[in-house]
């Protein structure tokens, strides 16, 4: 790793949060003129490696992984990286063209980086609540999702060893969400009828927008 790129960890894992909303950045988007020009800049080049809604990539369910080298732990940190220069909380591998079953989070600033590999579900809890979610892969989009409020989680770190997540409330929705990409799901599938025409119209004038 590189001393610049551990700096920019640092960096990333000291930083304010700057979204409140999965993979959200509509408030930021809502305030842009407010935001350092470095921070804008530094945004609009990691949204333009997340992949986005029409990419056949986004509805292909992620393999298996099978291998914990130092090239998947690369993968983390680059993830990582840019899902923090995206001003997001979470991203999964397939929003950036890879198909692993591998997702990266940090729900709260300054926290360490959260990596899932081969994420299972084991339990979820019956109270469900309905709270908005956006997309690093549906800009400009917010729509309902309702989801359980805890979930446990049986997955891998990317050194292959087992870990158990009891997540609730915020975590446990962004392991959800991310999950969902991972499968294939994006929120659309899971907002109501009306919403989901109003965020697909959002959609085809954010792309008359950025043709």
């Amino acid at each position: 790793m590189s001393d610049a790129l551990e700096q920019r960890q640092e960096d990333a894992a000291t930083a304010p949060a700057e979204a409140a909303e999965i993979e959200s950045v509509e408030e930021v988007e809502d305030d842009v003129a407010e935001l350092d020009p470095e921070v804008v800049a530094r945004r609009d080049a990691a949204l333009a490696h997340v992949r986005k809604f029409g990419d056949p990539v986004l509805r292909t369910k992620a393999r298996a992984v099978e291998r914990f080298d130092e090239a998947l732990r690369d993968e983390v940190r680059r993830m990582g990286l840019l899902m923090d220069d995206a001003l997001g909380i979470g991203l999964a591998a397939t929003q950036v063209g890879v198909l692993h079953r591998l997702l990266v989070y940090r729900v709260q600033s300054g926290a360490p980086l959260a990596a899932l590999a081969n994420p299972v579900i084991e339990w979820s809890s019956k109270e469900e609540e309905i709270a908005e979610e956006g997309c690093l892969s549906l800009p400009t989009v917010h729509v309902e999702v309702e989801r359980p409020v805890h979930v446990r989680v049986r997955a891998q770190d990317e050194y292959g060893e087992p870990i158990l997540i009891e997540a609730s409330g915020l975590e446990a929705r962004v392991i959800q969400h991310e999950l969902d990409h991972l499968d294939g799901v994006l929120i659309l599938d899971r907002t109501p009828r009306d919403q989901r025409k109003s965020a697909m119209r959002a959609l085809r004038e954010w792309r008359e927008r950025h043709p």
